[in-house]
């Protein structure tokens, strides 16, 4: 929505593994809210917190939201949950190359999590946070062999 713990942190966690395994010309990440809630703002610093516990740096990512232009550049646009989901698809202009889809969907496939909606932590508290970057790491182990396999 707001693009400031959920998204970021899974564009943090993917731009680590991709750069973990020396891929980052190849591969492009970026993050975008649904909402024009926090543009310009930093991460939720609960996530940047424990996302620098795990070793993943966050601090250069800005919330933003979505823009026609990312439905022609980016080849997947994932949404956390389905209300995020609906609005994306909504927004897509007519012709446009990207799979829209849940995140977690190629977890799903690979059984490495059961349900599609990556839970909002921002009302909650850390344990929600930390619930979310699990899900988030898993659901970006699945999405990268799925774009290694492509």
């Amino acid at each position: 929505m707001g693009n400031i713990c959920r998204s970021p942190t899974a564009h943090g966690v993917m731009q680590h593994k991709v750069n973990q395994r020396g891929l980052q010309d190849l591969i492009e990440i970026d993050s975008a809210g649904t909402h024009a809630y926090h543009i310009g703002e930093q991460s939720d610093d609960r996530s940047r917190r424990l996302a620098a516990q795990m070793g993943i740096d966050m601090d250069y990512i800005r919330a933003r939201k979505i823009s026609p232009d990312d439905y022609h550049s980016f080849d997947y646009i994932l949404a956390m949950d389905a209300e995020n989901l609906a609005l994306i698809e909504h927004y897509a202009p007519q012709h446009h190359r990207s799979h829209v889809s849940l995140f977690l969907q190629f977890a799903n496939q690979d059984g490495s999590v059961q349900g599609n909606t990556v839970p909002d932590p921002y009302y909650g508290g850390e344990s929600g946070f930390q619930r979310v970057f699990d899900l988030v790491d898993r659901g970006c182990e699945s999405l990268f062999r799925h774009i290694l396999d492509e």
